[in-house]
């Protein structure tokens, strides 16, 4: 993708250990149905901070509860120091929003969807085509600016959404799974794009399902299912304490590695014709395996965030 011109700028520095997110026993329920069940987390200036939980963990509910969109049903929850349920309106001012569902006039051309958001922060006039102007630069849609937005690609449509988002030069940006459903090329620039920011010094919180996106993006993150906190911590020291450095499949292992592996009291999972092996820092157990106990295929290798999301997630289908 063609670098961008003139960059975006942010104007706006808060203090890196500043709170800018303080959720206390957050809960929502809709009907009988609880969402989100008791959390508490903090999100400090200009880091990037991750929801991450499968399908109904209750991502999206917390972060509409953040930005004012859905009001929670109780707990304290706190933007900018200031209480969402007082303030919402002063909170707004300062936060960008990037969700997951395409909200962009389809009859509008690019620029034409930017100038029509730009006024809802009384941002008009010279003022605004500045902006405007910037921002389509550093997204690299410059040369797009006056096609219809249904006429883009999803990669291009997202970072229109993303530039909309920043439009009003946010301390907090918010992206609810930001690059689903995109090509590995668009997902890679939208990434790009995110880490400019963070250099930039403006906070980021993001949901996804990505566990890459995860890892590269976050400096801290927190995993969610049932409306609950099962985790929070930096995705590397999460992947050490929860699985190893690496790890080592058996497809179709024996009885003879299934006593082997208990006896040694390793930490393991079976499923179906699957034996996977947590926890090594060496490959000295692999050699061991895949000489005394492999008929099969037997593999080793490093262990990653997706590893540590289905062992305290599970593996079966959500909907």
């Amino acid at each position: 993708m063609k670098r961008s011109g003139k960059k975006y700028k942010k104007t706006k520095r808060l203090s890196m250990d500043k709170i800018i997110v303080a959720a206390k026993h957050l809960k929502k329920r809709f009907g009988e149905i609880i969402a989100v069940d008791d959390i508490s987390f903090e999100v400090f200036a200009g880091e990037r901070f991750g929801i991450l939980g499968p399908n109904g963990a209750g991502k999206t509910s917390t972060i509409r509860m953040i930005y004012g969109f859905s009001p929670m049903t109780a707990g304290q929850l706190e933007v900018f120091g200031l209480d969402i349920s007082r303030n919402h309106r002063a909170i707004k001012k300062r936060i960008g929003v990037c969700q997951q569902e395409n909200s962009l006039d389809p009859d509008l051309s690019v620029i034409e969807n930017l100038q029509v958001f730009a006024r809802y922060f009384n941002i008009t006039g010279k003022a605004a085509r500045q902006r405007i102007k910037e921002l389509l630069k550093f997204m690299a849609i410059e040369h797009r600016q006056t096609s219809r937005a249904v006429d883009l690609s999803g990669g291009m449509m997202r970072r229109l959404v993303l530039a909309r988002a920043l439009l009003n030069q946010p301390d907090l940006l918010i992206l609810d799974e930001p690059t689903t459903g995109l090509d590995p090329q668009s997902r890679h620039q939208v990434w790009e794009r995110l880490e400019e920011l963070k250099a930039k010094g403006i906070t980021i919180l993001l949901t996804t399902h990505y566990m890459e996106e995860a890892s590269r993006l976050c400096d801290r993150l927190i995993i969610m299912d049932k409306g609950k906190i099962l985790v929070e911590g930096k995705p590397l020291e999460l992947i050490r304490r929860y699985t190893g450095h690496n790890i080592i499949e058996v497809i179709n292992p024996d009885d003879a590695l299934r006593r082997y592996i208990q006896s040694r009291q390793v930490r393991h999972e079976l499923i179906g014709r699957r034996l996977t092996i947590y926890g090594q820092d060496n490959d000295l157990l692999y050699h061991e395996i895949s000489d005394n106990y492999c008929h099969s295929d037997c593999s080793i290798r490093p262990a990653t965030l997706e590893d540590v999301f289905l062992r305290l997630t599970g593996r079966e289908l959500r909907e």
